[in-house]
């Protein structure tokens, strides 16, 4: 007999997410470990530098969570409230509102939090675990090994392991039982990230570089080469402030300036030139000192092809769920943590853990919001390769209400709104930019009908997955020509 029903490999919000879900679904009849590499006194870390994020999360996830399986959160995991996201083009002309009403988190709190709730569900916890494999007997996943803080060998086994210790995951790497489930992230598709948690004295008042009504977000490819940079408030005098840069943009942008600037430099610079923030200290508080500073890596890219193994499952991170345009990974999170939940507990309650038990869950996170992450991972390699120039021509001339409407969605815009007689027109004082948005709007088109076509079996995986690699690389070659 398995020491447990589900275990759930790291103490993350994506994880503690899951397996409320599944105590929810299964009306807590489930056995259910979660396993953290952490101390119990700071669940859930990313890493020693805390858990590095821009802490912002849109009501609209929180509430499909919240809904579904009754976790609710307040204060003080939840640290202030905005009125959505506001993205600026690198002139500072033009600015496009998205996501919108969402929340601030204090990431540090939030776990124990959750840790809180989720023992009083009946979930059991163990901490300063370090995971180094899984256990697998005929084909399935049935457990995971490792050491505890003591370096004593730790093995527990389960029915199904759900995988959610984050983008590197060394369960998902050294997967042995699917040749379908992507082990490794291309570099590319990984952006370098870094911020502080500050408290500050009012500067210049300017609500494009300070505003407590919105999270800021600022293009360009000078400040955070194929990223940007994050200005959001966490009060009226505190901020959560950083940036994310692409490595091989980074070392193109430092090549042509000149300069040998790194994420840390880069995110100096850019606080020096925020004149909305005067005397910025890193916060002391006492939810924020492990966590006030830091630079971690999040994947930028749809989220894995296949989800699912014998007895496996990822989740999160792990899975590579982090929205491709923004890199915002908590939503996501949360909508995969409540939608395997279900999944979980009906493979186990149907006597079927193995792929094909469990292949709903592939169907179910696409059908609620992986359906659109693969043209997001194209329209931001696209934008990866604009100049600043073009990307502020493109936001100020190309951008209609309905793809704006698109953008506030999370979802690809269409820029129909502007017709082919204005695209051509407009197009002429900027053809590269007109010619790649209309590429990438088609070719979403296609890839939103082929995700809806993903199959309800592991049968047709292969032949589904040649096209989706077929069209993508010569999509990723395409867009490479729009090369400024």
């Amino acid at each position: 007999m398995a020491d447990y029903d589900v275990i759930v490999a790291g103490g993350g919000l994506a994880g503690t997410v899951s397996a409320q879900a599944i105590a929810h679904y299964s009306k807590q009849n489930l056995r259910i470990l979660v396993v953290d590499r952490n101390p119990e006194t700071i669940p859930g870390r990313k890493s020693a530098a805390g858990w590095v994020c821009g802490d912002a999360c849109s009501k609209e996830a929180v509430d499909y969570m919240s809904e579904r399986i009754g976790t609710k959160w307040g204060r003080p995991e939840i640290e202030h409230d905005v009125k959505g996201v506001m993205a600026f083009s690198p002139d500072m002309e033009t600015s496009i509102p998205f996501d919108g009403a969402g929340y601030m988190l204090n990431r540090q709190k939030l776990p124990e939090i959750q840790n809180e709730r989720s023992k009083k569900m009946g979930i059991d916890f163990e901490f300063g675990i370090s995971i180094t494999g899984m256990i697998y007997e005929d084909g399935q996943a049935v457990g995971i090994e490792g050491a505890d803080s003591k370096k004593q060998p730790f093995k527990k086994t389960a029915k199904v392991i759900v995988d959610a210790t984050g983008v590197t995951s060394v369960l998902r790497s050294g997967l042995k039982n699917s040749t379908r489930v992507e082990r490794r992230i291309d570099r590319r598709d990984l952006e370098s990230t870094g911020r502080y948690i500050m408290y500050f004295e009012p500067g210049s008042g300017n609500l494009a570089e300070f505003d407590t009504d919105y999270c800021i977000i600022h293009l360009d490819q000078d400040i955070a080469p194929g990223g940007y940079g994050w200005v959001f408030p966490k009060g009226k005098d505190k901020v959560n402030i950083g940036l994310g840069v692409e490595k091989s943009l980074l070392d193109r942008r430092n090549a042509r300036l000149g300069k040998k600037d790194n994420v840390e430099s880069l995110m100096k610079e850019y606080l020096q030139k925020n004149t909305a923030i005067r005397s910025p200290r890193l916060s002391e508080d006492p939810e924020d000192i492990n966590n006030n500073s830091g630079i971690f890596q999040v994947s930028v890219r749809r989220q894995n092809d296949c989800m699912v193994s014998g007895g496996y499952m990822l989740v999160g991170d792990s899975a590579w769920m982090p929205k491709p345009i923004d890199a915002g990974g908590i939503g996501p999170a949360l909508i995969a943590g409540t939608i395997i939940g279900k999944n979980v507990t009906h493979a186990i309650e149907a006597g079927d853990v193995t792929e094909a038990g469990l292949w709903q869950y592939n169907l179910d996170f696409i059908k609620e919001y992986g359906y659109k992450t693969a043209g997001l991972e194209l329209f931001r390699r696209l934008v990866q390769q604009m100049s600043n120039d073009q990307i502020s021509y493109g936001m100020k001339h190309f951008l209609g209400n309905l793809d704006i409407e698109s953008i506030s969605k999370g979802e690809h815009p269409d820029f129909s709104g502007l017709g082919k007689i204005g695209m051509i027109l407009r197009g002429a004082l900027n053809k590269t930019v007109a010619d790649g948005l209309r590429y990438t709007s088609s070719e979403n088109r296609w890839l939103v009908e082929h995700y809806n076509s993903y199959p309800e079996s592991p049968a047709g995986f292969e032949q589904w997955n040649k096209e989706l690699h077929q069209r993508l690389g010569a999509a990723f070659a395409r867009v490479e020509s729009f090369n400024n």
